[in-house]
Formats: structure tokens, sequence, C-alpha cells
């Protein structure tokens, strides 16, 4: 497969990833390289296709894309190489061998890839896609439980909370998942509204990004 390809991941600088993480921080496109990171953030391959797996499994396709299809495996890369949500802060764990930056925080992407192949006995994206899904919805349980989150919280939930942004802030999810307009029409103060409804993109009151 094509993404299994070094020599073509780096003639691929500048993603879709990329352009949604300019998008998020007011960079021009152009200054977004893969090939800029640092070498404990520069992925591999394998993780980038990773990546984009666990996002469309979060937002899977319906009758829009889902998050991988947008690109955002890639914005994550950029995103927690930037220290996005606090991503960036020293991080205190419980556990050993944590993939660390020599500042003390989280290497948040290599963390789920070890974690992933750790619950999918060595090669977590060798399993079949049902299983995938089950081995990620037993991570985001653990996460998220039903009762009080647990005392140490786990990476997976910035992780999920920067996959849900990355999505809503693409124009796959900002104009195609939701309702967008660029140019608002009239003032209605009382409109009828379904369950089936798609969110405005502009209205904040009713988006949620986790």
């Amino acid at each position: 497969m094509a993404d299994h390809d070094p020599s073509l991941w780096k003639r691929r600088d500048v993603l879709g990833g990329a352009a949604l993480f300019a998008l998020a921080v007011g960079l021009p496109v152009a200054a977004i390289r893969l090939t800029d990171l640092s070498p404990d953030d520069r992925p591999t391959p394998r993780l980038r296709r990773m990546l984009r797996e666990v996002s469309q499994l979060v937002i899977p396709r319906s009758d829009t894309p889902g998050a991988g299809d947008a690109g955002v495996g890639d914005f994550l890369i950029f995103a927690l190489a930037h220290g996005m949500e606090g991503t960036g802060e020293p991080f205190s764990h419980p556990g050993t061998d944590l993939p660390l930056r020599a500042n003390g925080s989280l290497r948040h992407t290599h963390w789920l890839e070890t974690e992933l192949d750790r619950r999918g006995n060595g090669d977590w994206l060798a399993l079949s896609p049902t299983r995938r899904a089950e081995m990620l919805a037993a991570l985001d349980h653990q996460a998220f439980p039903d009762g009080p989150p647990p005392a140490v919280l786990s990476p997976w939930r910035a992780i999920k909370g920067l996959i849900l942004t990355g999505y809503y802030t693409s124009q796959i999810g900002g104009a195609q998942e939701l309702r967008y307009a660029l140019i608002p029409g009239r003032y209605d103060a009382d409109l009828p509204f379904s369950s089936h409804d798609r969110a405005w993109s502009s209205d904040w009151t009713a988006v949620d990004f986790g």
C-alpha cells in the first residue's frame, strides 16, 4: 500500500492534517511539514496508518466522510507535537517505559501505538476491523467510565478530544457533517427542528467537541 512506502511519505510533506493544524493555530499551510517535526514526534508510516484507523473508528464514515478520511490522523501528529490541550505538560503516570520527551511530557501517539499493540497481541493493525473496534472501545470505556473519572486520567482522553476538534474544524466536519452558511440569512426566532437535523458549525451552544 502507498502509505507503507517511506519514500512516498517523505514526498508528501504537506498533508491534509497539516492543513487542519495550520487553520487551528493560524499558521500558513506551507509552514507545516512532517519533516520539520523533531525526531521524537516524526511518525513512521505505520503510526500514521494507525492514527488514521483510530480516527476513523472514533468518527466513522456515514453519509459524510469519517475522521480518518478528513486527515485527522495527521492532524493528531501535529497537535500532539505542539502540546495542544495541555499534552505538552510534564506527565505523571504510574508505570514504566513510558515514551516521554526530554521535558517530561508524554509522546501520546507512541503511547497509543504501544497500548493498542499490547491489547492486540503485538499488532493491533493485523486484527480484523471488528476486533480493532472492540479493543479501542475497551480503551475508551476505561478512560471514560460510567461512574466518576479515574484518579489518574488516561492519555486517551486528550487524544480523543483532539480527534473531535480536528474533525469539526476541518472542511468535512465543519461544512458537511455540520451545516454551514458563509453568509447568515435573516433572523427567524422560531424554526421547526427534528432529531435528524444537523447542528450548525457556527452554533457553539450546540457543538460539543468533547
